[in-house]
């Protein structure tokens, strides 16, 4: 199911979102194209990656989780609870997903814990600051999984995520599963087209982070030249 949601006209207001959706961060990878490297630290613009991420995310839900399997004082530092993987290993971003949603429970001071969960990359830190409200407004329709597209290509690691899917996802993975297309399609995933596919640019290796930090300082407005 395709939904285009770039009308904006019938999105809920901001401030009935937030408190609706829990945000997470997946910054649990191993970091094969970063050379192994732990990627949510990488800096981009002086700013580790994951915390670009989780301050464009915490405009639009509430709480903030940040997914992680190493180094996790200096993610615990950024201020956003951590979540780690209860699977050995690396697992992919599912095991994340299902550390973000037991964690909500606990995290739950006032009633009950939020009804949907927004999941972002944390190598993509200019995903749409209406990611989250379209997202949520193609849910309403009664979709359990929801997750964004733009030019012509999937981004399922962008996604809004029923919590009440937790023991199936439990039971998914403890079955071997892995793919999160896999996993999303169980549930009659639905698709949102955002018009700009730029917003979704995926900086997961050190030549992309470079080119983005180059692009964007080109695109800065020179000052202007005094005339004598």
């Amino acid at each position: 199911m395709t939904i285009d949601t770039r009308s904006t006209s019938h999105l809920p207001a901001a401030d009935s979102t937030i408190h609706r959706v829990a945000g997470l961060v997946l910054a649990g990878g191993e970091g094969r194209r970063m050379g192994g490297q732990d990627k949510g630290l990488l800096p981009y613009h002086g700013v580790p990656l994951a915390l670009h991420a989780a301050r464009r995310l915490a405009a639009q839900a509430c709480p903030v989780l940040i997914s992680a399997n190493r180094h996790l004082e200096e993610y615990r530092g950024f201020g956003y609870p951590v979540v780690q993987d209860t699977l050995p290993g690396f697992n992919g971003p599912l095991a994340g997903i299902l550390a973000a949603m037991a964690a909500l429970d606990t995290l739950a001071t006032e009633g009950e814990p939020p009804a949907y969960l927004a999941v972002v990359p944390c190598d993509t830190p200019h995903f749409p600051a209406d990611l989250v409200p379209r997202l949520l407004a193609a849910a309403s329709g009664g979709k359990a999984v929801v997750h964004a597209a733009a030019g012509g290509r999937d981004h399922y690691a962008c996604a809004l995520l029923r919590t009440d899917l937790a023991a199936d996802l439990a039971a998914y993975l403890a079955g071997g599963g892995r793919s999160i297309r896999g996993w999303y399609e169980r549930h009659g995933a639905a698709t949102v087209i955002f018009a700009d596919p730029d917003a979704f640019a995926n900086l997961n290796s050190p030549d992309s982070l470079l080119a983005a930090e180059a692009a964007e300082k080109g695109k800065k407005p020179q000052g202007k030249t005094q005339k004598h």
